[in-house]
């Protein structure tokens, strides 16, 4: 399975990425939760909020963005 990499942008969001460093959502703190944006592009580059290949996890809840957590709530998705 691919491991997924999280980047801090700031306090309350961090960056989701493929190996390869394509960036596929960002974890993001709502009040005191933290939950999972899929972010997809289209073929200009365009970002689509709630799309690409994770769109199936949009919303997903996490306890913090911890790389072990994101892998096995994430990660497991991508398979589907």
């Amino acid at each position: 399975m691919s491991t997924l990499t999280l980047t801090c942008v700031n306090t309350n969001v961090h960056s989701v990425h493929l190996p390869d460093g394509a960036h596929i959502g960002n974890l993001k703190r709502v009040g005191a939760v933290w939950k999972f944006k899929a972010v997809g592009y289209d073929d200009a580059g365009g970002v689509e909020p709630g799309g690409g290949s994770l769109t199936h996890l949009h919303n997903t809840l996490l306890s913090a963005p911890d790389v072990n957590e994101v892998n096995a709530k994430l990660g497991a998705g991508m398979m589907k």
